[in-house]
């Protein structure tokens, strides 16, 4: 299956395609919180990725916080190879380029068309080498925009500057 699919899927569908384990967290939460399993971890089994909810006492609200970090998990961890030659943008990726970084608030955040996005604009960035100015041309957006829709998420900003360490390239900043 393409990542796409995983990307767009329903959270119970992705958890469908996932082993679900439960387990007691240790931490802070007062004295009911090593009663009971109420952490979650998710491996998609289709992807290898993995993310873990254990923010609360409550299994269902894990569960969800964990399907959230799955997802973003699999849009940044994840790539698939562009073409460069003709490359045309997804109508998402598209929509998202041209609204710039002003509509892209937390609760943006949480969709998966927002990472379908993310994860279509880190593969074109790796495609033309890491390179800022390049990606941005076949975008049709200027260098400053591509750079502030890179870095307006902290986790997209790490994983970007984590492949541009990797390549001997400097930070975005």
């Amino acid at each position: 299956m393409p990542r796409i699919d995983y990307l767009l899927a329903s959270d119970d569908q992705l958890i469908a395609q996932s082993e679900v384990d439960r387990y007691r967290a240790s931490g802070p939460g007062g004295q009911h919180r090593n009663k009971t399993d109420s952490a979650v971890r998710l491996r998609h089994k289709l992807s290898g990725v993995t993310a873990i909810g254990e923010d609360s006492r409550s299994q269902s609200e894990n569960k969800h916080h964990a399907v959230r970090r799955l997802r973003a998990a699999i849009a940044l961890d994840v790539r698939e190879p562009v073409t460069l030659e003709n490359y045309v943008p997804s109508a998402r990726l598209a929509a998202m380029v041209a609204a710039g970084t002003a509509p892209l608030g937390a609760k943006t955040k949480l969709t998966g068309a927002y990472w379908a996005a993310m994860a279509e604009l880190l593969d074109l960035l790796v495609a033309g080498k890491l390179e800022i100015a390049a990606t941005a041309q076949r975008l049709g957006i200027t260098t400053g925009a591509m750079s502030k829709l890179l870095l307006h998420d902290e986790a997209v900003a790490r994983v970007v500057n984590d492949l541009r360490r990797a390549a001997q390239m400097r930070p975005l900043r």
